[in-house]
């Protein structure tokens, strides 16, 4: 029996115009409030952003950052950052690469650095609601969580093998494609978030299904009892899944839910 429910969500549950069907999320979700089946959103943006579109819904739970943060509308559950001489590391071997940009993640708020481009920073304003310049990282007075790379769209694939050849050894690379790459810390990822939610919960992988589209999702949708990709993901996701449903744009994860959870 599923108890527990993970969605990402750019690719997965929003639409591409970042809209999902309220009317009908709303009936779902109170038929699994009744069935005790809790709703998670799983997912590599910020806390602060991703609930946003969940204010009519306090109960549910976030798996943020890929794995970083867990929490709920009350209190932080898990969390897991960087060291500090981790975090220059990586800083100082990414400022020395003029293709890329990049913004750092911490619990309390993102970070970018006052160098790169005000389109780049326009365009971060749209996934990190909370959002500071900085000239250095002296000004930083949090826990590093993850580092989110913009590079050119085609060269994607290039930059990631680069990144996990020059710093594996101090974080996983990861990237949902499109020019997007996070930086994560070693065995940390959606699945591992959703494990030590399971553990506060008494709920364990078995009885979660998993939904995405995206390589950052792969962990998850192998790990729990039922792995869902939706017919818009990866090749890698949907050759992983234990089943797939139909498109984002066609709210695929809701028609799921609908027809195999309820």
């Amino acid at each position: 029996m599923i108890k527990l429910i993970a969605v990402d969500m750019d690719g997965t549950f929003l639409r591409d115009d970042k809209t999902y069907d309220r009317e009908k999320f709303a009936r779902i979700y109170q038929e699994l409030e009744k069935k005790d089946i809790k709703f998670t959103i799983a997912s590599g943006n910020q806390y602060y952003q991703i609930t946003t579109f969940f204010k009519d819904f306090p109960n549910v739970i976030y798996v943020a950052e890929n794995g970083a943060l867990v929490r709920n509308k009350g209190k932080i559950l898990a969390l897991h950052a960087f060291s500090n001489d981790t975090v220059k590391q990586i800083e100082d071997f990414l400022l020395k690469q003029p293709e890329l940009q990049f913004l750092i993640s911490g619990a309390k708020s993102a970070y970018f650095p006052i160098q790169f481009t005000d389109d780049y920073y326009e365009i971060s304003t749209k996934y990190y609601y909370r959002l500071k310049k900085i000239h250095n990282l002296n000004e930083l007075d949090d826990k590093v969580l993850k580092f989110s790379i913009s590079c050119p769209d085609k060269k994607t694939n290039y930059y990631v093998d680069f990144l996990k050849k020059n710093l594996g050894r101090y974080c996983n690379v990861t990237s949902s494609g499109h020019g997007e790459i996070d930086l994560i810390l070693p065995e940390i990822h959606k699945a591992h978030g959703l494990a030590e939610l399971g553990q506060v919960l008494g709920i364990s992988l078995s009885d979660m299904t998993a939904f995405g589209d995206g390589r950052n999702d792969l962990e998850m949708i192998k790990e729990v009892g039922d792995g869902v990709a939706m017919s818009n993901a990866d090749p890698a996701v949907l050759k992983v899944a234990d089943h797939t449903t139909t498109s984002n744009n066609e709210q695929g994860v809701l028609t799921y839910i609908e027809n195999n959870i309820l």
